[in-house]
């Protein structure tokens, strides 16, 4: 009896679930939190801020590299996603307080009441000229420096 032949070749092994689940955790974490961070500072100053769309892509280039995803298309693609998944909940975060402080709701139920369209309405009539070049140069920064 010969003992069995060892496999040709080695495949290196796949990414474990927990290490996975961290990567999607972080990815989650930095633009929720980073929503919510954007939020409370437009809250304070009475100010759009929309220059912190570029430290939120910057902040999730970090997430990403700390979640050990590979660089490539799909890293620059999930860091341009999260960055607009930030500047999206933060836009309808921000709308949804002024609507609900006004209403005398709080904004977690104005958010869930709050419509597509409103919300779209209340977002372009809050940002001005440069406050969209600032969203737009805060996504380009997240395709370059999550790649």
């Amino acid at each position: 009896m010969t003992a069995p032949a060892p496999p040709a070749a080695a495949t290196p092994p796949s990414r474990s679930l927990a290490s996975r689940a961290l990567a999607w955790s972080l990815l989650l974490l930095g633009t929720l939190g980073f929503a919510a961070v954007w939020l409370l500072l437009s809250l304070y100053s009475s100010r759009q801020n929309s220059w912190m769309a570029v430290i939120a892509a910057l902040d999730l280039a970090w997430m990403l590299r700390l979640g050990g995803w590979r660089p490539g298309p799909l890293r620059a693609g999930l860091g341009v996603a999260g960055t607009a998944a930030a500047i999206g909940l933060y836009s309808w975060g921000i709308a949804a307080t002024q609507i609900g402080l006004s209403l005398g709701v709080g904004m977690i139920d104005s958010m869930g009441k709050l419509g597509v369209h409103h919300a779209w309405l209340l977002t372009q009539l809050a940002n001005g000229p440069m406050d969209w070049a600032w969203l737009i140069v805060g996504l380009v920064v997240a395709a370059v420096a999550s790649r």
